[in-house]
């Protein structure tokens, strides 16, 4: 198998700020158009002050870049790689405008977020779709494609399995009725939950790709490791308006509820997540771990799926069948499998309408 008809597979990340006077501006841009205020925003600005102001996922992309190239070289694909990201440098426009000069001009996207929603998908879209437009209107050639949200690919769930066994070994020998599991994501409104996914169907695409996956590592963790265990899903991370209905609950106030109820251990696993950034290493290392140790809880988080090799070589799995897809060739199928093109109106932006690429609007 090859990466035809593409020229180099484009990592697409969030970013983040990599110094204490980057965070602010690194904010505004990624509120931009939703009249938060600077007093707002200072609040979040303290987590990354927390950590110097260095947000550590401009690092892991850097490290998933190289564990990629590593698995391409083995299977002796010398496909270009290059980095571009939404919201900081590397910006998106200038790796675009960089990748066309060099004659790369037909690129494949996967993008460092793994589910169906307007804010983990479609925003995406839309940014790479005014990336081309700033590109091509200096008269520059690029098109892009991108691989199918892939949180539902077998073998993303296989990568999560693998660090969830390896956490839960350290309870060996509590009782399962004094463990909580918790699968934890990031919190969306309401209103994007349920009008994630295509159109056509039933909404709610967010949550339920997260519920699927969550039941499938708490029943496969349990069979491995001979244990009853009982997941939930929850939540971290809303920033939204206290009149504002996001998804609930939140991990903190959950991991207080069930002490109340006689659990002596959580395990923390970030399934909504591929590495450990600011929401992992501030919302859960740091807040979620000091509710549970005020309510005296043993602590466990399972690690992201990071650069681990299963992970990495299913991303390479997904690129390669999406250049097949492009060939015309067919490709495995598997249940819940999303298509590499968008329907139109999947996931839709619910504040203003905006050209998006990798779909049919």
């Amino acid at each position: 198998m090859d990466i035809e008809p593409y020229d180099a597979i484009l990592l697409l990340g969030f970013g983040g700020p990599e110094h204490r006077e980057e965070v602010m501006p690194f904010l505004r841009r990624v509120t931009a158009g939703r009249g938060i205020p600077d007093e707002r925003l200072a609040e979040v600005a303290a987590h990354y002050l927390h950590f110097g102001g260095r947000s550590p996922i401009n690092d892991q992309n850097r490290a998933l870049l190289a564990a990629l190239r590593t698995e391409l070289d083995a299977r002796g694909l010398s496909t270009p790689l290059i980095w571009g990201n939404r919201n900081s440098a590397p910006f998106l426009p200038d790796t675009l405008r960089e990748a066309a000069a060099g004659g790369l001009r037909r690129l494949v996207v996967v993008p460092t977020s793994a589910y169906s929603s307007y804010s983990s998908c479609r925003q995406y879209r839309e940014n790479l779709a005014d990336a081309v437009a700033t590109v091509t209107g200096e008269g520059l050639e690029v098109t892009v494609d991108k691989v199918a949200p892939y949180a539902v690919r077998p073998g993303f769930a296989q990568a999560s399995l693998v660090p969830l066994v390896a956490s839960l070994r350290a309870l060996d020998g509590m009782p399962d009725t004094q463990v909580a599991l918790l699968f934890v994501t990031h919190s969306i409104p309401d209103t994007m939950d349920g009008t994630s996914g295509p159109p056509s169907g039933e909404g709610h695409l967010y949550q339920r790709q997260h519920l699927a996956l969550a039941a499938y590592l708490a029943k496969e963790a349990g069979r491995q490791l001979g244990r009853e265990l009982t997941g939930e899903l929850v939540y971290c991370s809303r920033s939204g308006p206290p009149t504002q209905p996001w998804l609930e609950p939140d991990v903190g106030e959950r991991i207080e509820q069930l002490a109340r109820g006689g659990i002596r251990a959580v395990v923390v696993a970030p399934i909504g997540f591929i590495s450990d950034h600011m929401e992992v290493v501030y919302d859960l290392d740091t807040e979620a771990a000091a509710a549970a140790e005020r309510v005296g809880v043993q602590f466990v988080r399972v690690p992201t799926v990071g650069t681990g090799s299963a992970f990495v070589a299913d991303l390479v799995d997904a690129v390669l069948e999406r250049a097949a897809e492009a060939r015309g060739e067919s490709v495995p199928q598997f249940e819940g499998r999303m298509p590499s093109v968008c329907q139109s109106g999947c996931c839709p932006n619910l504040r203003t309408a905006r050209p998006a690429l990798c779909g049919r609007d």
